[in-house]
């Protein structure tokens, strides 16, 4: 297991142990569990990231801390927009839908004056970070 993924495996164990709560970085932060199926593997994969609350959705935010390239999870559910979302002790379906570039802004801009880091990850990269939204299905 790489160091990233036994690091993202600890929040997960933290998460499902204290419904949903989680210390360290992400303390007092909105995170939820985002389980995702490979695009090339077909595994299915769960990743711990921030989230903020949209109507009738939830909005996560595919930044990679402002790396060159999108996050694994991002590439999965463009393939497979059918994922698992788990906040606090809920858990559902959802369908996984990329924001247009103008609600995009919008959200990201809220997000960012939330959580000041997101603007950094922003400027650390030359790639437009993708907005998502999660939709409970049914």
């Amino acid at each position: 297991m790489s160091e990233y993924n036994s690091w993202n495996q600890k929040i997960i164990d933290e998460f499902r142990a204290n419904e949903g709560k989680v210390g360290g970085q992400f303390e007092g932060a909105p995170v939820l569990l985002l389980t995702t199926t490979g695009a090339k593997s077909g595994n299915r994969h769960t990743t711990p990231v921030m989230y903020k609350q949209g109507e009738g959705t939830l909005h996560v935010f595919a930044s990679k801390a402002g790396a060159p390239t999108n996050p694994d999870w991002y590439h999965n559910l463009v393939a497979n927009p059918t994922v698992t979302v788990e906040v606090g002790t809920d858990s559902f379906e959802a369908t996984a839908a990329l924001l247009p570039r103008e609600e995009r802004d919008r959200v990201y801009a809220e997000q960012s004056a939330l959580y000041p880091g997101f603007a950094e990850y922003q400027e650390k990269t030359t790639r437009v970070i993708p907005v998502v939204a999660l939709t409970k299905a049914g």
